[in-house]
């Protein structure tokens, strides 16, 4: 018996193997859960490869959470796979490279304006999209990197997250009583695509090295995979509007 027997997920933004939400997804199932995937453009058939991977084949469905006709479909599109839905994991972050590195007051809005909309707007979006297949309690699972300082490369990606971190809060406070809870996962630096796609990113990686108490690995998203797992379960039932940091203690300590 898992921690997540009968619950029914949605793991958004899942792309390749490496990725946190891949492994999110392959826990959830691991732990009982019915997990259905989705992305979109090219990253669709992508994800439609890697959902034969898990330990059973997920459904996936087409979602760019700047589509509006995607999001205000979602939850019809997801009744074909599941009747209702009790977790939302937001695997979800985008921005143009002209919006990282550094340069930050120089870059145009509409470059941060992508940022915010793909890596912050888009947990609130999603939330209201799945809201109508929401029993009496459901879970949101977003992930965030440590928005509290500013980070060296990270550029507009880094305000983008802090919005995120501020969007969960407010969407704790507004969907709590409606029996949904909203929390972030903060995971240390993981070679995903999504870490790959920062120029530089190998400060990260140097910084964990000598920092985290625990050490770190970031090839390992196991640690990140099973912190969303838990969030997702029973086992919180009274958290809400946290960050959970999964990065190795590095938070935690100075120089």
């Amino acid at each position: 018996m898992g921690i997540l027997d009968g619950k029914k997920i949605l793991v958004a933004g899942v792309l390749t193997e490496a990725s946190i939400a891949f492994s999110a997804a392959r826990i959830a199932q691991e732990q009982g859960a019915t997990v259905v995937l989705s992305n979109f453009g090219r990253a669709f058939s992508l994800c439609q490869r890697i959902a034969k991977r898990l330990p059973q084949e997920a459904p996936v469905v087409e979602l760019d959470v700047t589509n509006t006709e995607h999001l205000d479909t979602l939850a019809e599109r997801l009744r074909e796979h599941v009747d209702s839905l009790d977790g939302v994991v937001h695997s979800i972050g985008f921005a143009p490279q002209e919006a990282m590195g550094e340069g930050f007051p120089e870059v145009a809005w509409e470059h941060a304006a992508t940022a915010f909309q793909v890596s912050s707007w888009s947990l609130a979006s999603l939330t209201q999209a799945c809201r109508p297949l929401f029993g009496e309690t459901a879970s949101v699972v977003g992930l965030t990197f440590d928005a509290t300082v500013a980070w060296p490369v990270y550029g507009w990606m880094g305000a983008a997250k802090a919005a995120l971190e501020s969007t969960s809060r407010y969407l704790a406070r507004e969907m709590g009583p409606e029996g949904v809870r909203v929390n972030l996962v903060a995971a240390g630096p993981l070679r995903t695509m999504a870490m790959k796609s920062i120029p530089g990113s190998q400060q990260f990686e140097e910084a964990w090295e000598g920092r985290a108490p625990l050490g770190w690995s970031v090839t390992d998203t196991e640690p990140a995979g099973k912190a969303v797992a838990a969030l997702l379960s029973d086992w919180f039932p009274a958290t809400t509007g946290e960050i959970v940091h999964v990065d190795g203690g590095f938070h935690a300590v100075g120089v």
